[in-house]
């Protein structure tokens, strides 16, 4: 099962390299699938803007899974989602890196 994982990770990473020059990590490619659904376009974003990105990213792709539901955007566009439920306690460290490239892969289809 993990060799599958990397080979289906190996394929985003390379979509995602192909897409922007380079090899982008977990975080980064979350944030980039939160700009996605956000759908706002290309401008400049602070810090605690980026941070909030990276959450929408986190909550699409976990929204399969049931962890997280969207309940709608606000006035300037900002979707917004309820957490429905908590990720395992005993999901750390190499687990939780491991459980968020499958939910990637599945955002894009891989």
């Amino acid at each position: 099962m993990q060799d599958e994982l990397k080979t289906r990770w190996s394929q985003v990473e390379q979509m995602v390299a192909e897409r922007f020059g380079e090899k982008l990590d977990v975080q980064t490619i979350l944030f980039l699938i939160g700009l996605q659904e956000l759908g706002l376009g290309d401008k400049k974003y602070a810090k605690e803007e980026k941070v909030d990105i990276i959450h929408i990213g986190i909550c699409s792709v976990l929204m399969p899974y049931g962890y997280y539901k969207f309940i709608g955007k606000d006035d300037d566009g900002w979707p917004h989602f309820k957490n429905i439920k908590k990720l395992p306690h005993q999901m750390t460290g190499e687990l939780q890196e491991s459980f968020m490239k499958e939910a990637i892969i599945a955002y894009f289809d891989c």
